[in-house]
């Protein structure tokens, strides 16, 4: 069997000619909390109650700005949501190009946000840390809260007590939290729901709308499941007309 030379020899003659640098690679620093409320997409970090949570906010087109801000909410971090999540950017797409500007955030544990998962009760203390920061930056501006899945759980489980302007909850997972005990909103509510959804009963969610004193406006959409495949356009369009009537006055 042949024995390979030591390699100690040509790191000898390398050392000879100077020394050797060995490049460290380090994550940028994230960007601080803004002062003011972002005139283009940015993202940022902001003080969450157990650490920085990462944030996205963005903005609507001057002609068609209006005075709200949109909180948007993802899936379980603990099955790989975050708010790049496909449903997510899509809604906050649909309610950008409503007029409304738009803030995103990584529950804790999600992406670079600190903290463990919660089951619902830490991520609503931290939705209730970036609404604070929204209406501190806009505090003339309506707010709406909006989330997928999970995300619709923890916006819906702090509509009231946030005071939210109006509700938008996608794939709402009924029978996976509980929600027969919590304080259901009297404002604007928009639940889109697809029939042929693989993680959340369909039929559990239009049951338990059909027994609400004062249910939502319910879009059914056929032929999709839980992540909308192939139907994320039609999700645009969906929440985009079903809002029109909400829509806050126009900021200019």
């Amino acid at each position: 069997m042949q024995r390979l030379p030591p390699p100690t020899r040509a790191l000898e003659k390398r050392a000879t000619s100077g020394p050797v640098i060995i490049p460290v690679m380090t994550s940028p620093a994230p960007t601080p909390e803004p002062s003011t409320f972002p005139d283009e997409t940015t993202e940022f970090t902001l003080q969450g109650p157990v650490g920085l949570l990462e944030a996205i906010s963005d903005v609507a087109e001057p002609a068609d700005a209006r005075r709200g801000v949109a909180v948007i909410c993802h899936p379980n971090s603990k099955d790989g949501g975050t708010m790049r999540n496909k449903v997510v950017t899509m809604l906050e797409r649909s309610l950008r190009e409503s007029g409304l500007d738009t803030v995103r955030f990584n529950f804790r544990s999600a992406g670079d946000s600190a903290g463990t998962y919660d089951n619902g009760i830490g991520e609503s203390d931290d939705l209730a840390a970036v609404v604070a920061w929204a209406r501190k930056m806009r505090p003339d501006d309506a707010l709406w809260l909006a989330g997928f899945s999970f995300g619709s759980y923890v916006t819906l489980r702090n509509a009231v007590k946030l005071k939210a302007d109006a509700l938008i909850s996608i794939a709402p997972p009924i029978g996976r939290w509980e929600h027969e005990t919590l304080a259901l909103p009297t404002c604007p509510w928009l639940v889109v729901m697809g029939e042929e959804d693989e993680i959340v009963e369909p039929q559990a969610v239009f049951d338990w709308i059909d027994s609400l004193e004062q249910p939502p406006e319910l879009i059914r959409m056929p032929e999709t499941g839980h992540f909308f495949h192939r139907r994320l356009m039609d999700l645009r369009g969906a929440v985009k007309h079903a809002v029109q009537d909400w829509l806050p006055p126009r900021r200019h």
